[in-house]
């Protein structure tokens, strides 16, 4: 992940070096990295339509051979391939979001090495000098380099070349909730972010349940033993992944500086915007299709 928390240390350095606040930073950095991942989106956003549209077809294969696991198998396939849809699409995109979530979460914990471009052994003279100037334990094991960026945002001037304003909207961003407990405003993003995540789950599940419902239940009504009845293994799937991220998430940022909470914060706001906006788009295209 080092590799590509550098990277993202090159853009987001650049984009501070414009605007000069960490948050505005992040918040930039947020919308370009959306813009890139868009057809990504889409493509996600596609493939959810149809695996909803498809799940009464879905639940007939699992009623019809609920006995013959392999033939069901074999079905289910066939029915992917017939409608050209990749069942593992939801799978890549878990991975990329915790291959992101990592590379993010180092790239916050270590900016001075992966944003600022220090070198390791001046890092280690100013570990030095907070030792020296303020006694010894006052440098972090869990994160050094949040450690002396506050002592060079409290200590030094703003020529240093360590220095990264992470004032944002009077919220520093380089506190850590889990250190910083007890101050009330280290738990705004995180809150807000839990807040958007709910509302972004229940977007998720209203687009992969709602559109062939109807068809669904009158399935399941004809069928005489639909209590046994297996849910669809990628339904289930994503419905988990839906659920995992934003836990894991919110544990990772009480832990973590709050500059990834915010990341996480305007990430969520995008993917609720791209969504509605995405939905909207599909479902036009789509009628014109049929019409």
């Amino acid at each position: 992940m080092g590799s590509i928390s550098n990277l993202f240390g090159y853009v987001l350095n650049f984009i501070y070096e414009l605007v000069k606040n960490y948050g505005l930073a992040i918040i930039i950095f947020s919308i370009l990295l959306k813009l890139i991942l868009l057809p990504l989106s889409i493509n996600q956003q596609k493939t959810m339509k149809k695996t909803s549209k498809i799940q009464g077809k879905v639940k007939e294969l699992q009623n019809k051979y609920k006995n013959d696991q392999n033939k069901l198998n074999q079905e289910m396939m066939e029915l992917y391939k017939r409608e050209k849809m990749n069942p593992f699409s939801g799978c890549l995109t878990a991975i990329l979001q915790i291959v992101l979530l990592f590379a993010m979460f180092g790239l916050v914990r270590n900016p001075l090495t992966y944003m600022k471009k220090i070198d390791t052994t001046i890092i280690n003279n100013y570990k030095t000098e907070m030792e020296q100037e303020l006694g010894e334990n006052t440098v972090s094991s869990t994160y050094p380099e949040i450690s002396i960026l506050k002592y060079v945002n409290n200590y030094k001037s703003q020529e240093d070349p360590l220095y990264i304003n992470t004032n944002f909207l009077g919220l520093d961003l380089s506190n850590i909730p889990q250190e910083n407990w007890q101050e009330p405003t280290v738990y705004i993003i995180p809150v807000l972010y839990v807040l958007t995540s709910i509302v972004s789950m229940k977007m998720t599940t209203n687009m992969t349940t709602n559109s062939n419902k109807k068809e669904i239940i009158e399935i399941e009504n004809n069928n005489k033993e639909k209590e046994n009845s297996p849910e669809d293994m990628t339904a289930q799937m994503n419905k988990s992944m839906s659920w995992f991220m934003p836990i894991m998430s919110v544990s990772i940022s009480i832990i973590a500086p709050l500059g990834l909470a915010l990341y996480w914060l305007v990430n969520n706001i995008l993917m609720i915007i791209e969504r509605l906006l995405l939905n909207k788009f599909l479902k036009s295209e789509e009628e014109e299709q049929n019409g």
